[in-house]
């Protein structure tokens, strides 16, 4: 709005119509500016004015005289008054923006709580980053509990952001922390939290009926038994990814299953979960998309597979997921778009897990 006044003073100007009075007009373009555009707007309508006003005055050779110099002199207060409540204004909505954000982050934490370091026969450690976007966080969920079953971990994602996303995550794990314990099976585990998440987004329509509200959530489970293998229900999610004597290969599932809340796509689905091989020395990485799908300036995405390649296995999990999320920010310049969660395992020989074991049995003692 404010470039088009000034447009329309520049074609009144210099058309017979010179003689209507429009001073007044580009004295209100920075205000105009201030409201619509910001402080950045603000200066570039003030300098197109002054040069529209130092234009026409030469035209109509309007110099010395004492409407031209007022008109000076309000354009100059209107801009400087204009840019100060304009960056005032942003100023305050960049607090309220970073407010809302820190207590959104912070119920996020509550929800995602950091892995244990040891669970059973494997080494573990959690990274949770928030993009540095916008005020809601995003669905990203993770979790890591050692049962009677092994070590049972989960990773996923909800679609959406804010609030039903939240809300979506904490169905999810409330459903996992409980029934990782009591079912034999991974996929009833699965199966459980699917229902879980289903009566939570199910919504009374307009004659009492029940519909379920759009959305579906990603989700990835893992179980480490003492055998030396790791059991995989995906459900749309990313598949881990395994290193091994410094390479990365992709648990690629053999039957696609659809995301929970989309079951209804698929018939018949498989009753066991798949198996690979996960001995001692291995280390399995669960992640989000947020990490595959992060871009750099050049609109590439993170090669994750490299960098876990480059790190090397010589790490700690803790120390390995901290070099991650180096690679990731310097990648991205430190603009991450989506919310990024991961948890990495170690699988141990069998030495190192009974002195953690005996460790773990003094501690308790």
């Amino acid at each position: 709005m404010p470039f088009v006044v000034a447009l329309g003073v520049l074609v009144v100007e210099f058309t017979p119509a010179h003689f209507i009075y429009t001073g007044p007009l580009l004295v209100a373009t920075p205000a105009l500016a201030a409201v619509t555009t910001g402080p950045e707007g603000t200066v570039s309508a003030a300098a197109l004015a002054l040069v529209i006003s130092v234009t026409t005055a030469t035209y109509n050779q309007a110099w010395g005289t004492l409407q031209v110099y007022t008109n000076f002199l309000a354009l100059a207060l209107v801009s400087l008054a204009s840019f100060i409540t304009s960056s005032a204004v942003r100023a305050y909505r960049r607090s309220e923006l970073d407010q809302v954000r820190r207590i959104a982050v912070a119920a996020q934490e509550v929800i995602l709580r950091p892995v244990p370091e040891r669970l059973g026969p494997v080494r573990a450690a959690s990274l949770c980053l928030a993009a540095g976007t916008g005020a809601q966080v995003g669905g990203d969920l993770y979790e890591a509990v050692q049962t009677r079953y092994g070590v049972r971990m989960i990773v996923g994602d909800v679609r959406g952001k804010g609030l039903n996303a939240m809300r979506a995550v904490a169905v999810a794990l409330g459903a996992f922390r409980v029934v990782a314990h009591c079912e034999d099976e991974l996929m009833e585990v699965m199966d459980h939290c699917a229902d879980a998440l289903r009566r939570e987004t199910a919504v009374p329509g307009a004659y009492g009926e029940e519909v379920l509200m759009e959305g579906f959530t990603t989700a990835l489970m893992a179980q480490v038994p003492d055998d030396a293998v790791v059991q995989l229900v995906n459900r749309g999610h990313p598949p881990p990814l395994l290193l091994r004597q410094g390479r990365v290969q992709a648990l690629m599932p053999s039957s696609p299953l659809p995301p929970l809340g989309l079951e209804d796509l698929v018939t018949g689905p498989p009753e066991k979960p798949e198996s690979h091989p996960f001995v001692p020395g291995d280390r399995l990485l669960l992640y989000t998309d947020g990490v595959i799908e992060a871009r750099n300036r050049d609109n590439d995405f993170f090669d994750l597979p490299q960098a876990m390649e480059g790190i090397g296995a010589s790490t700690t999990p803790a120390e390995f997921l901290h070099k991650l999320h180096k690679a990731l920010i310097r990648h991205t310049g430190g603009r991450l778009t989506d919310d990024v969660a991961m948890i990495l395992v170690d699988r141990l020989d069998d030495e190192a897990d009974k002195q953690g074991g005996g460790a773990a049995a003094a501690a308790r003692g």
